[in-house]
């Protein structure tokens, strides 16, 4: 397959000037889907460069989740959340908003009394429609897209959903209740629900239930957002395909919120590479040129692919599975150069 490569000939990373030569991802899918990574206050630095030539879209990874957005009661924290939304403006990038409702990473006031125990369901849906109230209102008209709700859908098992204190103390219609309420505080942002192996049959259908019950109640729900944390291996194409066709029959935008394609299987708990081996960046490359194909194929439906992050120094599986161990997950390696699968994905985008 290195025939694809030679066809890229000359192109490169960087020029002895610093400045970024190779094909703008951006460009090469423009018309096709935003092109978006998560990112934080260090990586906007670390990375500015590579952000800015290559993607149209952000996402903070940590900065508007719960716990650091709204630590305490009466405490607002919007300073590195205000940071990101600002270097987006100056950089011409649109913002998805990363999450308003999720299991993990919510403080435990939300949930108490005050005493200790778990509050009631009137004051627990109170504080969350003042978190989205504050939270939406304040970006309002600058982010344009919202995860709404998070992961709320059982792995296994025949239960719809996963057990959590939203669904303990305010009973399943937590989920309709949060896209209500966004919806009142940006009539005008898209919203979303987000989940991960959101390609797998069993949970696949499972989050079309939910979807479906959701726009059978007439909550006002735009788009689906699929995590999209793959291996080399995992999940089939097929998968995949059927995936995208059975959320989009719902009328649905999809987004690929979280794109990353870990070199290992998610049960390898090997920690001995320090490298990638060349076996396994040719199947990396194998398999985003393949998927990018198929997001073509889709393009009328997906609006947005999002990698979670955007290059190898910096990923989220440096310590998940396995902690500490290094992984290699995107198209640009650990000194922001392009890696091979970058260059199969700009090749099968313009054949």
């Amino acid at each position: 397959m290195a025939g694809g490569l030679m066809n890229v000939k000359g192109i490169t990373g960087t020029n002895q000037a610093g400045t970024r030569s190779e094909p703008k991802l951006k460009e090469v899918f423009d018309g096709d889907f935003l092109i978006g990574a998560a990112v934080n206050p260090l990586t906007i630095r670390a990375q500015e460069a590579l952000l800015v030539h290559h993607f149209n879209s952000i996402t903070a990874e940590n900065e508007m989740k719960f716990e650091r957005i709204h630590p305490a009661k009466d405490t607002y924290e919007f300073g590195a959340a205000d940071a990101l939304v600002s270097f987006a403006g100056r950089h011409g990038m649109k913002v998805r908003g990363h999450t308003l409702v999720w299991h993990n990473q919510s403080t435990d006031w939300l949930f108490e009394d005050g005493s200790e125990n778990l509050t009631d369901r009137g004051t627990l849906l109170s504080r969350l429609k003042s978190h989205i109230d504050t939270v939406v209102g304040r970006y309002k008209g600058a982010i344009y897209a919202w995860d709404v709700v998070n992961e709320a859908v059982s792995d296994e098992g025949e239960e719809l959903l996963r057990s959590s204190k939203w669904l303990d103390i305010a009973g399943p219609d937590f989920i309709a209740k949060a896209f209500e309420y966004a919806h009142e505080a940006d009539p005008n942002a898209l919203l979303f629900y987000n989940d991960y192996n959101e390609s797998h049959p069993h949970k696949r259908d499972k989050i079309y239930r939910l979807l479906k019950s959701l726009l059978d109640q007439g909550v006002p729900l735009h788009g689906v957002g699929l995590q999209a944390h793959w291996n080399l291996y995992d999940p089939q194409l097929d998968d995949i395909r059927t995936a995208i066709e059975k959320y989009a029959s719902l009328g649905l935008e999809l987004h690929l919120t979280e794109l990353d394609m870990s070199v290992f299987r998610f049960e390898d708990r090997r920690s001995d590479l320090a490298e990638p081996t060349p076996e396994m960046a040719e199947l990396q490359a194998q398999r985003y040129e393949a998927i990018f194909r198929l997001l073509k194929e889709y393009r009328d439906v997906i609006g947005s692919v999002t990698f979670w992050g955007a290059a190898d120094d910096y990923t989220w599986l440096d310590d998940f599975p396995v902690r500490g161990r290094k992984n290699w997950p995107f198209l640009f390696d650990a000194s922001h150069r392009p890696k091979p699968a970058f260059y199969r994905v700009v090749e099968g985008a313009q054949g």
